[in-house]
């Protein structure tokens, strides 16, 4: 593993989709260090309420620029990207329910919506991390999913793979651009990021069973709950994403960012109900219930993060009792 640069004494730090789960998170960060942060995020999945929750931190009036636009609005996005130093696209169509729901607009959004971030990304030659997803790795049955593993998809019947594929032409733009125009860019894809601000609106399987289990409701486990996943705390995640934004040695190339417990869905169903000492019971529903036809699972989502540990410190080390605990704390003070 490399020594990363110094990081810079003050940076002006772009975050497309920054009202978001990880995106807010990501702005509290760097708003900590000092840094100026700006925010583009149009709310279709965002929440100005994670914005509110960067106000608690000092001189945020001087430090946070808060946009509600689309990264499609060209002169808003031409002007921040001119003015800031790194950028961090995480703007995108999340969850498997709202993917299905609203799959062109999906498709639009994370493809061209990710072009045209790169293309102003090369006019100014700003560096550029983009977030991917484990789910580009599609259908694979082994364990642990490695960057360079082939791609296994279902038929395009199936709409849930429209999101992977997506999210893998953005992978093939990027690469192109540092390729063909030498664009500092980092593809990171992230497995199963958790933690507080999140919600499972849009079917995000941790904080639904834990809004289930506080008030003692069954929780919803979709098909047989053998489906195993691991999960990764957003502050590693975080700490992941700004270390490789100063790391040298790392444009052009795919970061796996995951962690390392392999759980399938109905163990995390009853260590939920364990932790918050519930009395809900576990519901069993059928995929064509929960979902659409177009609906097709994977199996199992594990990576190997060796990776991204030879170019950065990254260690994932607070445990899902914790996690849990932490939701249920963020889910009752919320109230």
């Amino acid at each position: 593993m490399s020594v990363p640069k110094e990081e810079f004494l003050y940076m002006r730090v772009l975050i497309t989709g920054g009202a978001g789960f990880i995106g807010s998170h990501l702005a509290e960060e760097y708003l900590g260090k000092g840094h100026e942060v700006y925010i583009i995020d149009d709310l279709s999945t965002g929440y100005i309420d994670n914005i509110h929750y960067l106000e608690g931190i000092q001189d945020y009036k001087q430090k946070l620029f808060f946009y509600n636009k689309s990264i499609f609005d060209k002169n808003v996005l031409l002007d921040l990207i001119g003015t800031c130093d790194v950028v961090f696209h995480l703007a995108a169509a999340v969850g498997v329910k709202y993917i299905l729901d609203n799959t062109l607009a999906s498709i639009d959004r994370n493809i061209h919506g990710t072009e045209e971030v790169l293309k102003m990304c090369a006019r100014f030659k700003k560096k550029v991390l983009i977030t991917s997803t484990s789910e580009v790795y599609g259908k694979h049955l082994h364990a642990p999913l490695r960057e360079d593993d082939n791609i296994v998809y279902g038929p395009p019947s199936k709409f849930r793979w429209s999101y992977a594929a997506s999210k893998l032409m953005d992978e093939f733009m990027a690469l192109c651009w540092h390729r063909q125009n030498n664009l500092d860019v980092i593809i990171t894809r992230l497995f199963n990021t958790i933690g507080p601000r999140q919600t499972g609106t849009y079917g995000m399987v941790l904080p639904r069973f834990v809004n289930q289990a506080v008030k003692n409701e069954p929780l919803t486990v979709y098909g047989d709950g053998k489906q195993t996943r691991t999960f990764t705390y957003v502050k590693d995640v975080v700490t992941a994403l700004e270390r490789l934004m100063k790391q040298d040695g790392v444009a052009g190339q795919i970061f796996n960012i995951g962690g390392t417990r392999e759980i399938s869905i109905i163990e995390l169903a009853k260590l939920v109900i364990k932790v918050t000492d519930s009395d809900s019971e576990i519901k069993m529903i059928p995929y064509d219930q929960a979902y659409t036809h177009d609906f097709e699972d994977m199996l199992r989502r594990v990576p190997s993060i060796e990776k991204v540990q030879k170019y950065i410190e990254y260690h994932p080390v607070i445990e899902l009792e914790d996690i849990i605990r932490e939701l249920v704390s963020h889910i009752c003070n919320s109230c």
